[in-house]
């Protein structure tokens, strides 16, 4: 009895790649297939939780907030007033002058939100003092050089709004690399 061995041999390794190169999307895809059935985005039920266990009551009651994040403040709406005819060098010693009056009010934490209006038009800007009360927004008011001066009116509303608006100057310092 004869026996004969046979010796196994194995393709070469081009020759196996070459076999399973066609394979390649396929297996590609279904991975990319897999990760999204697994990164599933989240519900409006599960994005309302995840908001709802962000609440920080202590940070709500230091900025005032009510249920809804927000709170009353007032707005003003700075009008051009009934006299703009001071001459070149007094007007801009006058915006100066305003100027550093809402940088001060920003400091104190009485002003939140400044700015003008770009399409010079009869509203110059506005102001969102941090106080509920009229009363008070007309005694800030009262210290604005501009005003003082009569080359601008202000128009005050109350206006319901975000309470985290005081916490912007903190974000403003750190991305403004000059003070106006």
């Amino acid at each position: 009895m004869k026996f004969v061995l046979k010796i196994a041999t194995f393709a070469k390794p081009q020759t196996v790649m070459n076999k399973f190169t066609p394979l390649i999307p396929c297996v590609l895809f279904l991975s990319f297939l897999f990760q999204a059935c697994i990164n599933k985005p989240e519900t409006t039920e599960q994005i309302k939780e995840k908001n709802t266990s962000e609440y920080d009551s202590l940070l709500a009651q230091r900025l005032g907030a009510d249920d809804y994040g927000m709170k009353t403040y007032i707005m003003a709406f700075l009008k051009a007033g009934p006299d703009r005819s001071h001459d070149p060098d007094e007007a801009a010693r006058i915006q100066r002058a305003h100027l550093d009056n809402i940088n001060r009010l920003a400091e104190e934490g009485m002003l939140v939100l400044a700015g003008p209006f770009l399409d010079q038009g009869e509203i110059r800007g506005f102001y969102v003092f941090n106080t509920s009360s009229t009363e008070e927004a007309e005694k800030l008011t009262a210290t604005d050089p501009a005003v003082i001066s009569g080359r601008l009116v202000m128009e005050l509303h109350p206006w319901y709004g975000s309470a985290a608006l005081p916490e912007l100057m903190g974000i403003h310092k750190q991305i403004s690399r000059s003070k106006p």
